[in-house]
């Protein structure tokens, strides 16, 4: 099989129309937040009928796999989880092993493996460990460090690499695992991965430095808080905004109907009684493929955020 590295770019990908086409082609060539030595880049391994593949699926999803037609979860990972099984074997034509294989040691479950699977190119098994994360830059008076928060703040980027590096991405060398493997049948992978893109959203009204960690072409766009969005959304008539639903978090949103005129009150009242940040994007027509395009993505954020 001929391999045909950085086949899909940005602009390509953001071209299909069957947002699951969309969403799988986001996740081949998007950056990473973990740039690191055992980061996994689909985009590096795809063969070179790939872009034709994903064009016919793109016109004809009920050709494809299940996961372009079938409702998504309403889980982003659990959706991110079936898009990469799809990655993997549809697209670079590698066998999944096994899939949220669970790790038990006297009946006590010490963690799952997220994908077992095995590189045609290297004849070995590999095990992969993903996420699809978003993080908002935070630095609190007085602080001189700045945090990186999702959503919900319980979620860090700090923590979350952490535990993708020297706990889930080195569970594969556990003596459970080894003996899980065995009596499963499974060759232990002689190599681990991690895959964990996302944007990261930065003060719309400050300047944060981006983390060192992450790739420096990482995604990315910007939080405001919701007295200064209901403002902005008074004063500027001229941009069009929608809300992104999940899984609609996933690579840039396109619709080919106008816009309808939401009622950004009622958004504002949900995030304000919620106490939930909320995911926005800004479009624009685009009149070569005469369908709305987003230009830019930004969470409107509650006062109370993050709260910690």
């Amino acid at each position: 099989m001929t391999l045909a590295p950085g086949l899909l770019t940005p602009r390509v990908a953001a071209s299909f129309q069957t947002p699951a086409v969309r969403h799988l082609a986001w996740l081949c060539q998007t950056p990473q937040l973990i740039n690191s030595p055992i980061s996994f880049r689909p985009n590096d391994w795809l063969p070179t009928g790939s872009l034709t593949t994903l064009r016919h699926w793109d016109r004809h999803p009920e050709d494809g796999p299940d996961v372009l037609t079938e409702t998504p979860h309403y889980r982003l990972g659990l959706y991110a989880e079936r898009l990469y099984e799809c990655l993997m074997r549809d697209l670079l034509g590698w066998t999944v092993v096994a899939r949220n294989l669970p790790i038990r040691d006297a009946g006590i479950t010490l963690g799952e493996l997220d994908f077992i699977v095995h590189n045609p190119h290297t004849g070995h098994n590999e095990h992969h460990e993903i996420a699809v994360k978003f993080y908002l830059g935070y630095m609190a008076r007085n602080d001189l460090e700045i945090r990186w928060y999702g959503p919900n703040a319980r979620d860090r980027l700090d923590l979350k690499s952490s535990r993708m590096l020297r706990e889930q991405s080195q569970r594969c060398r556990l003596p459970e695992t080894i003996a899980t493997l065995s009596a499963s049948g499974i060759t232990p992978p002689v190599t681990s991965r991690i895959f964990m893109p996302g944007y990261l959203f930065y003060p719309r009204d400050s300047a944060l430095t981006a983390p060192a960690s992450a790739d420096s072409g990482h995604l990315r766009g910007y939080w405001l808080r919701l007295p200064d969005a209901r403002k902005r959304a008074q004063s500027d008539m001229s941009e069009t905004w929608v809300v992104l639903r999940k899984p609609h978090w996933l690579g840039p949103w396109s619709q080919t109907g106008t816009p309808e005129a939401e009622a950004l009150s009622s958004v504002f009242a949900e995030i304000e009684s919620s106490d939930t940040p909320r995911l926005f994007a800004s479009l624009a027509h685009d009149k070569a493929s005469a369908s709305w395009r987003e230009v830019q993505r930004f969470f409107v954020v509650p006062d109370s955020w993050p709260g910690c």
